[in-house]
Order: structure tokens, then C-alpha cells, then sequence
């Protein structure tokens, strides 16, 4: 994401606000032992510098909201969107929505819409901040970027802006690492899978995609489950913050990687080059996706190379990521 226009008087638009905070003197239930450790490593994790310079009118941010549960566990809130907007209507989704020329950071895009949509107040006390992750494309052609925040302040309350927003509900965020269900499933719905998956063909770069689909346990009262862009997030949010990877593929064999994906719709991507030229940038100048790293390789794969001996005899070391 470009942090300045040629001229130097741009928005800083990856600057964000990242205040100290106590958990043991958060007004919190008590934490696991494994929540404790994903707040404290998603407090930690920095974002990659990415090489690739974003068109602001491209580009979007969603909150991803964690809160600590009774038992201490760690829950995500998410909406069902209105069943009247154009586009998603009655998804289940993160709050968020496109950058504006007034937002000072692509942090306060998210927390700005989500104000809007849930009431959920942009205050970095009450709700401090604690990453923010690689951008990811959307399928509405936007580059949309996950803002992490954690919920301090039980006493908060939503207020949903009923034009974009139908309900407001939670999910454990470590079930989106997992294909086992973390609630019973109803009579009606046994013989469907919590967890389930397609690949399909991208027009945004060459290769499968993986689409993952959670079933959220109010099927019944007509909440969707969670599944594409958001549930791409959420594994990652997880992945990152649990330190370690779901029980199933979460990409199909040879996909491309998210920057790849958006390298790609940068340069041949028509809408993308469109905005680019209008904001003085080159789509022709963007690196070729080839030159951005491998595509993803599934669990079979990276045990395979883990096992292999190099000249000499040594052994591959494990990369600590």
C-alpha cells in the first residue's frame, strides 16, 4: 500500500495506533493458557513489507473484533448483513468497508465502519489494536485489509445500524481451525459437515482458489455461514495467533499466494489499472507475480521437502514462522 503520492503530502495510510496494554489488569475473564499466548503473538506480529503500491480507491479494511468468553476462551464477532444491500446481502461478515479520503489510516477505516454498522466505539483504550494483517482480494475487486483489535471493555454494548445490519453474534475463533464443530449441531443438521471447502478457478490469477465454508449453528434461524473472503481471514487471524495450522488444507494444491493474486490484478486486472493510472501509478511497473515467491504448497508437500538432505548430508532446518 503506497504510503505517499509523489508529491510527499500523501496519508501514511499504514500507520496505525498500537497502545500498551496489561492483560492482568484487563477487566477480562481469566484466559486460557492458549488465548493468553494468541493475544500476546498477534500483539507482536508485524506485517511483511510488500512491494506493491495500491490504488486508494481500491482498497478496503474490516475489523476483526475478539473478545474473551466466560471460560476464557477467545470469541470473533460477526454480523448478518442485510438482506437489502446490493452486494453480500445476508452474508455473514466482518464490519468493514471501502477507505475514505477523510480516514488518517487504513486501522481507522475499519474501526470507523464498524462504528457505523455496530456501534463498536473507536476508542484504542476500550478496544486497543493488535496487528494488522496482509491485505486480501476481494472478489468486488478490492483490495481489503484485516484490522485485529481486542475488546477490553464488557460493558459495551452494539448498536446496529439496522439499513446495513440484520444481527450481531460470535464464533470461537480457534474452531476456524478446525473441521470439528465447537457447539452441537441441531437434528436437521447432522448429516452436514461443520467445516467444508471448494476449489474454483479465479479470474483474478491463474490457478485454483480454496473457498472454506463454517457453519455457524443458527442455520436454522437464517444466518449463513461463514465462509469465503471472511473465512479466509479468520484462518489466518487464527493461524497466526494459535501458532499452528488447521487440521485441513487450507489451499488447494499449487494456489497462488494472496500477493500473487493481487500483483496479478494490479498489472492485467482492467478496473485495478483503470485506478492506477488515476492515481499516477504504473500498473506496468508492478513485479510479476512469478517474482513474489512459490505458490502454496499443500501439507504433503512441505513434509516432503522437510525430509529431503541437502548436499553434505545436513538436514533442512524448520523454519520458525
Amino acid at each position: 500500500m503506497p504510503t505517499k503520492r509523489g508529491d510527499g503530502s500523501g496519508l501514511r495510510l499504514l500507520q496505525f495506533h498500537r497502545p500498551q496494554f496489561d492483560l492482568s489488569e484487563a477487566p477480562i475473564p481469566e484466559l486460557t493458557p492458549e488465548s493468553r499466548r494468541c493475544i500476546q503473538t498477534l500483539a507482536t506480529y508485524r506485517t511483511p513489507k510488500a512491494p506493491l503500491r495500491y490504488p486508494k480507491s481500491r482498497i478496503a479494511a474490516v475489523l476483526v473484533a475478539l473478545f474473551v468468553g466466560r471460560t476464557g476462551d477467545l470469541y470473533v464477532l460477526l454480523s448478518r448483513r442485510a438482506s437489502s444491500l446490493r452486494t453480500y446481502a445476508g452474508d455473514t461478515a466482518l464490519p468493514g468497508g471501502k477507505w475514505e479520503p477523510r480516514d488518517k489510516s487504513i486501522e481507522w477505516t475499519a474501526r470507523r465502519e464498524a462504528c457505523e454498522e455496530i456501534g463498536l466505539p473507536p476508542d484504542y483504550k476500550r478496544v486497543p489494536l493488535l496487528c494488522v494483517l496482509e491485505p486480501f482480494l476481494a472478489g468486488n475487486k478490492l483490495i481489503v485489509t484485516p484490522v485485529v483489535v481486542l475488546v477490553l471493555d464488557k460493558t459495551l454494548r452494539p448498536i446496529l445500524n439496522g439499513a446495513e445490519v440484520v444481527s450481531l453474534f460470535s464464533h470461537p475463533l480457534a474452531s476456524l481451525l478446525s473441521s470439528e464443530p465447537p457447539f452441537p449441531l441441531e437434528p436437521e443438521m447432522l448429516e452436514i459437515k461443520y467445516h467444508t471447502y471448494s476449489d474454483y478457478t479465479s479470474s483474478s490469477a491463474p490457478g485454483k482458489i480454496r473457498m472454506h465454508n463454517f457453519l455457524t449453528g443458527r442455520e436454522a434461524g437464517g444466518t449463513k455461514p461463514i465462509f469465503g473472503l471472511t473465512a479466509s481471514i479468520l484462518i489466518k487471524v487464527a493461524t497466526i495467533g494459535y501458532g499452528r495450522e488447521p487440521d485441513f488444507e487450507p489451499y488447494a494444491p499449487g494456489e497462488p499466494t494472496t500477493q500473487q493474486r493481487i500483483a496479478h490484478a494490479l498489472r492485467h486486472d482492467p478496473v485495478f489499472r483503470e485506478a492506477e493510472r488515476a492515481e499516477n501509478i504504473d500498473p506496468d511497473k508492478t513485479p510479476d507475480p512469478s517474482s513474489l515467491g512459490e505458490s502454496h504448497k499443500s501439507a504433503a508437500e512441505v513434509k516432503h521437502r522437510r525430509r529431503r538432505r541437502p548436499f553434505g548430508g545436513r538436514q533442512l532446518v524448520r523454519a520458525k514462522l
